[in-house]
């Protein structure tokens, strides 16, 4: 038997694989012998770990929705100015194109939420979690004098992080009437009309 970190690592490694499955076939009709063939394994080593290829789904979508929070905190932590603070929120939100793999896949699985309760849970709280980013930084732009608030802070950031997911949505299905670089202006454009302050130079 695997010792217990031997096990971790490669779970691990077929989240890995999993993530990659999904960039290049879609979810979709995903197999357990598409997840096997990323991590170099036999359909049965995958099985043997999940036994049932939506806990591994599920472990994919849990370690995609942390690592995504998490990387948007940080960016945000590093910067004391209100306003760059705020820019850093939406350069971390806003996917890097169609090509964007974290994106591919957090797009892939809020799709299965609707067929999936706990997926449901797992993207409502990553809503709520990056609501409350944007809303930390509004409000500290409010409190410190640079922002005026056209609107509830919490209101802006809900508007904010829908506006995200809309523009991710159509970057991640390859409409080429947006592009990475429209849709971060466009969102800099909104936010800069509801705080006051330019946001374009930040």
């Amino acid at each position: 038997m695997a010792r217990p970190k031997d096990q971790a690592k490669r779970r691990d490694e077929l989240v890995a694989a999993a993530a990659r499955a999904i960039r290049a076939r879609g979810l979709a009709g995903l197999r357990v012998r598409d997840v096997a063939e990323e991590a170099g394994l036999s359909a049965g080593s995958v099985s043997y770990y999940y036994p049932d290829l939506d806990d591994l789904l599920f472990e994919l979508h849990r370690d995609a929705v942390d690592r995504f929070y998490w990387a948007r905190a940080h960016a945000a932590e590093a910067e004391g100015d209100p306003v760059r603070r705020l820019v850093r929120l939406v350069d971390a939100g806003l996917p890097a194109g169609e090509g964007d793999p974290l994106g591919r896949v957090l797009y892939e699985m809020h799709v299965h939420a609707a067929r999936n309760p706990a997926h449901a849970v797992l993207m409502t709280a990553l809503w709520d979690r990056e609501v409350s980013l944007y809303s930390a930084a509004l409000a500290h732009g409010r409190d410190t004098g640079v922002f005026k608030l056209r609107s509830p802070a919490a209101d802006i950031a809900a508007n904010a992080v829908a506006l995200e997911d809309a523009y991710g949505l159509h970057l991640a299905g390859r409409n080429t009437s947006l592009s990475a670089a429209r849709t971060r202006e466009l969102l800099l454009g909104y936010l800069a009309a509801e705080t006051g302050r330019d946001l374009g130079q930040a």
